[in-house]
């Protein structure tokens, strides 16, 4: 059998400050996370090839990722896990933006169609997500992965999230 190929990370002290969570709205929230004023970006961007939402408002959001040949899966193209992380990050955006100060959410549905496959030569992505419905105790939302530079759907999926109040924290 080969060797075993190993992606290696070094993650920095982010100084997340999760009480920010707790006190701010979501929208607030996602606003400065974006900034770096309550900490660096989310690992998860680098580890996925996600760069930060660049729209964030009530209810909707977008983001880019760069599909690449660490993504792979044995028949040579992107492993559908990257699309449904990027489904799943601009979902629970889109739901995160509503909350008000004290609100969490989680997802506890994911539903994702997969249209054509994604390549590392796809290019860039535009992964889009939209609130459809925003209740007292669930939300759900949209969302669409469209190549930047072919325009093509490459995926597109929808959440539910259950809302929840969140404990503060002891500072």
């Amino acid at each position: 059998m080969g060797a075993m190929l190993r992606r290696t990370y070094e993650y920095a002290d982010v100084g997340f400050d999760p009480a920010s969570a707790v006190r701010l709205s979501g929208l607030d929230y996602m606003r400065a996370l974006v900034a770096g004023e309550i900490g660096a970006e989310p690992s998860i961007n680098n580890t996925m090839g996600m760069i930060p939402p660049h729209l964030l408002e009530y209810g909707k959001t977008a983001l880019e990722a760069e599909p690449g040949d660490y993504l792979l899966n044995p028949m040579g193209t992107v492993h559908g896990g990257f699309a449904a992380t990027l489904l799943d990050s601009v979902l629970g955006i889109a739901v995160h933006t509503t909350l008000e100060p004290g609100m969490g959410f989680t997802t506890a549905e994911l539903k994702i169609n997969y249209t054509r496959a994604i390549l590392p030569s796809s290019g860039r992505l535009l992964v889009e997500g939209n609130l459809i419905h925003r209740g007292r105790r669930m939300a759900t939302s949209e969302g669409r992965i469209i190549g930047k530079e072919d325009g093509k759907l490459y995926a597109h999926g929808s959440t539910t999230c259950f809302l929840f109040p969140l404990k503060p924290t002891s500072e």
